[in-house]
């Protein structure tokens, strides 16, 4: 068989084909630069950056200089040694716990109330939804002011009721204030994990319900064998999610108490906030936040993971 040769006016548009496709891609390319440059900005230096000051003994002074010395590991050990960073961390434990249960169980319950058809259900859906869109900042100042010892109305509802006849000061006793943080983070975190839920009871075909009724199955027979294996997926994501959410919470503490009274309510983020900010140690708080992300970024993986089984079977 005789191989054909390819003439120099046929190589010639093909060369032409070929660099009108390389520039085509040089093309979508440049519309991605500007996302890429905004990561690298604002993303994965900063990231970079907070690294490096756990490494170091950096002050206030030594920012624009640079002239901090090399300590390597030594601000993750004196982190795990200090009594503040131990109580954010058991703060941070009791504070997610605490928020999800609460959260998955008022929102399952909402989801199921709701997935039953009445009159007003859509309105009310609407509501909780209204209630999430308010910022954080707003709903930190809101329950500041609910909880308030002096003239709040949880203290007057209570009052009322002659469940607590002398007012407590929520925010300002040591005892209460992590409780308050974790109510108002209850109520914060509900219609987000209502949406989930709902979403996912709304794809459960309701003959299988009724097939289970002519089997003679009761409410909670129903709910374990048929409600709660088929949006198992959607509690997963949710409780991971939640548990992403409620570490990194910042803002409604810090509104409400800012760590305080006796840093009975610091968690990781305002004890992050706390060594920074207040205390000047830089490479402390850098190192407490590395950890902090590390521990979210695995809670990530582990997430996507989930996501994937989920998806094989």
């Amino acid at each position: 068989m005789l191989a054909t040769e390819v003439t120099p006016a046929a190589r010639g548009p093909k060369r032409a084909r070929r660099t009108n496709v390389r520039l085509a891609d040089a093309g979508n390319y440049l519309f991605v630069l500007p996302a890429v440059f905004f990561l690298a900005a604002f993303l994965i230096y900063p990231i970079l950056y907070n690294i490096r000051l756990s490494f170091i003994d950096v002050k206030a002074t030594d920012l624009l200089s640079g002239s901090a010395a090399w300590v390597g590991l030594r601000n993750y050990q004196e982190i795990f040694q200090d009594p503040l960073a131990r109580l954010a961390a058991l703060n941070t434990f009791i504070f997610t716990i605490a928020s999800l249960v609460f959260q998955i169980v008022i929102s399952m319950a909402l989801a199921l109330l709701y997935n039953q058809e009445f009159p007003g259900s859509r309105f009310m859906r609407s509501l909780y939804i209204a209630g999430w869109a308010i910022p954080v900042l707003v709903s930190g100042t809101m329950f500041k002011w609910l909880f308030d010892g002096d003239s709040g109305l949880v203290n007057y509802v209570l009052k009322l009721i002659g469940v607590c006849p002398n007012p407590l000061f929520w925010t300002a006793d040591p005892n209460l204030a992590l409780i308050s943080t974790i109510i108002a983070n209850i109520w914060l975190g509900i219609p987000f994990n209502l949406a989930l839920i709902y979403a996912s009871l709304q794809t459960i075909p309701r003959e299988l319900y009724e097939a289970a009724s002519i089997d003679g199955a009761k409410a909670w027979s129903k709910f374990f064998c048929i409600t709660l294996p088929l949006i198992k997926p959607a509690l997963l994501s949710t409780l991971i999610l939640g548990m992403i959410y409620t570490i990194k919470q910042f803002e409604l503490i810090w509104t409400m108490t800012q760590g305080g009274p006796l840093n009975s309510s610091q968690v990781v983020s305002t004890a992050a906030y706390t060594y920074v900010f207040s205390q000047f140690e830089f490479g402390h708080g850098a190192a407490l936040l590395n950890l902090t992300a590390l521990f979210l970024f695995g809670a990530t993986l582990l997430y996507l993971r989930s996501i994937r089984q989920e998806g094989a079977t």
